[in-house]
C-alpha cells in the first residue's frame, strides 16, 4: 500500500498539497484518476496507438487509409503520456521553450501527412511525412512529453 501511495505522490508531483476548498477543488476531485487507473489508461492508449500503427501497414497501398490510421495511432501513442502526468501538464511541457519547435514540427508533420494523403494522393510524399512524424513523436516521447 505504501508503494501505491508513493507512486500516487510522484505522479501528482505535489498537486495533492493544494487546498481542495472552493469550486475548482471540488470539480478536480470528480475528474481525478487513481494511480492505478492512470497506468491502465496509459497502457491502453499506448497499446491501442501501436495497434493502429501496425494495422495501418496492412493498408499501406492505399495512402488515405494508411495515413489516417497511422496518424491516429501516433497521436494516441504520444497522447498516452497525458494519463501519467495529466493533459494540462503535458500541454505545458510540449509548449515549453525547449520543446516548442519539436512540437510545432510534429503537428506540422501530422497535418502534412494527412494533407498529402487526403488531398494530393501521393504515396511518396505521404511516406516522407509519416517518417518525419514518427521521428518527432519519438523525440517528444523520449523527452517526457
Amino acid at each position: 500500500m505504501e508503494t501505491i501511495n508513493r507512486l500516487h505522490r510522484s505522479l501528482l508531483r505535489g498537486d495533492e498539497e493544494q487546498d481542495e476548498e472552493g469550486f475548482l477543488g471540488e470539480s478536480e476531485g470528480l475528474c481525478s484518476l487513481s494511480p492505478l487507473q492512470r497506468i491502465y489508461g496509459f497502457a491502453a492508449c499506448l497499446v491501442a496507438g501501436l495497434a493502429f500503427m501496425l494495422l495501418s501497414l496492412i493498408v499501406f497501398a492505399r495512402p488515405i487509409k494508411f495515413a489516417v490510421m497511422f496518424t491516429f495511432g501516433n497521436i494516441m501513442a504520444v497522447g498516452s503520456t497525458a494519463f501519467l502526468i495529466g493533459p494540462g501538464q503535458q500541454a505545458r511541457m510540449m509548449l515549453d521553450p525547449v520543446r516548442v519547435y519539436a512540437t510545432a514540427i510534429y503537428i506540422g508533420c501530422v497535418v502534412l501527412a494527412l494533407f498529402c494523403a487526403l488531398l494530393i494522393h501521393n504515396k511518396l510524399l505521404t511516406l516522407i511525412a509519416i517518417i518525419c512524424e514518427v521521428s518527432k513523436s519519438i523525440t517528444l516521447i523520449s523527452r517526457g512529453c
